[in-house]
């Protein structure tokens, strides 16, 4: 007699929570100390408040940070070369994330901005696994092989509630990815000693590994943009592309500071509504702790293993109605007051007021005092050496000029007494200085990347914008020592990514170098940053054999130097920057509320003050 087949066992289903922080970047509480101040809409101590709130509505959820935790804030300098004494040697990054509970974490790039010694020390006090799977200290012939910097993947094994109320084991694969860029972002730190792979072709080889031992559910730690569907092998922004790689469950991603999902337009395989990317469910936090993501993955247990069956997603924004929950700033009270204390000590004098309110479209001292420092110091390296005989120029972004970081986001220093702080804000990044030997076509084609900032404005348009809102200001470079004009009527030469699109395009105009036409054979020497010296941003003509040595100070340590010697910007004799004349033609800027009492620096272009935009700035039309 032949056995009846026995019935499938019956189909249990529950909900699994994934909650995500990423771009924390050592804002742990609401407070900036560049400015000196309350920063609203910022600090893990209010997204603590959420975090709290999303656990309530669902036991047993999971929480992951997504890298860029451990640097961008004086807290961090403070703990590395303040000197900061406290009872707990744990670093507070990682004692406040121990204390929220997080389950697991990746790296971001800016985790290595201080090298690896630094970059272990901190995470030795960590609670919770923290997973990179794309960067080696060796690399095998595939990446099944490396020998990863940090575990690739964790496992998470929990007992998960179904329907029913029954408990069953449930596995969770925490896999993580950095940007491929590191080791050229700093590769002063870790040339020789780390190489990296693709997010995409990473995943592709060990997300099967990672089903195969055990993961019923993959989530995707991606410290990689939302970016082209087609990025290529090594993109930095890989995380729409890495939607598509099978048997990942959700992708938390992040490092562009842009949240999602969000309002916008509709875009191919993605779905704002659920947030999902390829129908896979995505969050990118914003930065600074400004957003939680929630990830609600319906599950189903088939008598055997979990297996997810859907899921969406949604981010939580803090704003003045999120308290701040009170265990973040007692847990690290003493590191704030230390650096409070440390950030107001008083370096140096300026006679005016240092501001970014128009940098980008403008001469600007608060520019202008750290391009001089960066040639001076510079200039003193090369002393009696071959290339002192050579005109030191100077590359500096506008760090702090408005754009993702939200109309707060400028430099307002006024005239006075300069506390250590307000050097800070000049230079936010931990770079180190750096010097390239360029020929005057070099520096040509340089400032053509710089100029991709700007839209394309047609002759006679009305109220076109003027800013690219996708070109991130710290990769528009202004040149300390010449004086040119950009052509909006020409389209961008080169792409915010650094690619030639446009061979027959030339918007840099009327170049010059002490009064006279830039020599396209002379050779300068370039003091930069030792990121824009990497190539970064498209730079591309910052190749490892124009480096000249002047060793590897911080430009924040130089420029506090500089202030304290008494050196101050002084003003050019003519307007080094500008845009050639465009009669009948009006564009729109937006920029901080602050710069309506300085619009006479301005004047030339005519502004007119159209009144506020729903995200806080202040938008002028202008008359180039």
């Amino acid at each position: 007699m032949t056995a009846r087949p026995r019935p499938p066992p019956p189909l249990q289903t529950t909900r699994l929570r994934l909650l995500a922080t990423t771009d924390v970047h050592l804002h742990l509480l609401g407070y900036d100390y560049y400015t000196d101040r309350s920063a609203p809409g910022t600090g893990l101590e209010h997204t603590a408040t959420l975090i709290a709130e999303a656990r309530r509505e669902a036991p047993g959820a999971l929480l992951f940070d997504n890298g860029d935790f451990l640097q961008g804030s004086p807290l961090g300098d403070c703990v590395l070369h303040g000197g900061i004494a406290t009872p707990d040697p744990v670093h507070p990054a990682i004692r406040v994330m121990n204390r929220i509970g997080y389950d697991a974490a990746t790296l971001g790039n800016h985790e290595f901005n201080h090298g690896l010694d630094a970059l272990f020390a901190a995470l030795r006090g960590a609670t919770f696994p923290v997973v990179t799977a794309n960067v080696a200290r060796h690399q095998g012939v595939r990446p099944e092989a490396d020998d990863t910097l940090l575990p690739p993947w964790c496992l998470l094994r929990r007992n998960l509630p179904d329907a029913a109320g029954q408990l069953r084991p449930l596995i969770v694969g925490v896999i993580g990815f950095a940007p491929p860029q590191i080791v050229q972002w700093d590769r002063n730190l870790l040339a020789g000693t780390l190489s990296t792979r693709g997010i995409v072709e990473t995943a592709m080889a060990l997300i099967p590994r990672l089903r195969a031992v055990g993961a019923d559910v993959v989530v995707a730690l991606s410290h990689s943009g939302l970016g082209p569907v087609d990025a290529g092998p090594d993109a930095e922004n890989a995380s729409t592309a890495l939607a598509r790689v099978p048997g990942i469950d959700a992708i938390v991603a992040g490092h562009s500071h842009l949240p999602f999902p969000a309002p916008g337009p509709a875009e191919p395989g993605i779905d704002l509504e659920c947030g999902t990317v390829f129908g896979v469910p995505v969050v990118q936090p914003g930065a600074y702790g400004s957003h939680l993501g929630v990830i609600d993955l319906d599950l189903t247990h088939d008598g055997q293993r979990w297996r997810v069956t859907g899921g969406q997603a949604e981010l939580r924004g803090i704003n003045s109605a999120v308290p701040a929950a009170p265990e973040i700033a007692e847990t690290i009270g003493p590191d704030h007051t230390a650096t409070l204390a440390w950030i107001r000590r008083p370096v140096g004098y300026s006679a005016r007021r240092l501001h970014s309110h128009f940098a980008t479209i403008a001469p600007s001292d608060a520019l202008r005092i750290v391009a001089e420092a960066q040639a001076a110091f510079v200039a003193q390296q090369l002393q009696g050496r071959p290339e002192a005989a050579l005109p030191v120029l100077s590359a500096v972004s506008p760090f702090k000029a408005g754009g993702r970081g939200g109309a707060q986001n400028y430099i307002d220093i006024p005239a006075g007494e300069l506390a250590l702080h307000h050097v800070a804000g000049l230079h936010i990044f931990p770079n180190t200085i750096a010097a390239l030997r360029l020929s005057g076509a070099e520096i040509t084609e340089w400032l053509e990347n710089a100029a991709g900032l700007f839209h394309h404005v047609l002759p006679g348009s009305r109220d076109a914008p003027l800013i690219d809102k996708d070109f991130p200001s710290y990769n528009h470079d202004r040149i300390l020592g010449l004086g040119f004009r950009v052509d909006l009527r020409q389209p961008a030469r080169y792409d915010r990514y650094g690619a030639l699109v446009q061979p027959e395009a030339r918007r840099i105009r009327d170049l010059r170098w002490n009064g006279r036409p830039l020599d396209p054979r002379q050779e300068f020497i370039l003091a930069t940053n030792s990121y824009r010296a990497a190539g970064s941003g498209g730079y591309v003509w910052a190749r490892p054999s124009r480096l000249v040595d002047v060793g590897r100070t911080s430009i924040r340590d130089l420029l506090i130097r500089h202030v304290a010697e008494g050196h101050r910007p002084a003003p050019p004799a003519a307007p080094d920057f500008g845009f050639v004349p465009m009669p009948g033609t009006s564009v729109i800027y937006d920029t901080s509320p602050e710069a309506m009492a300085h619009l006479a620096e301005i004047a030339h272009l005519a502004p007119e003050y159209l009144g506020p935009t729903p995200s806080g700035f202040a938008r002028l039309r202008l008359h180039p």
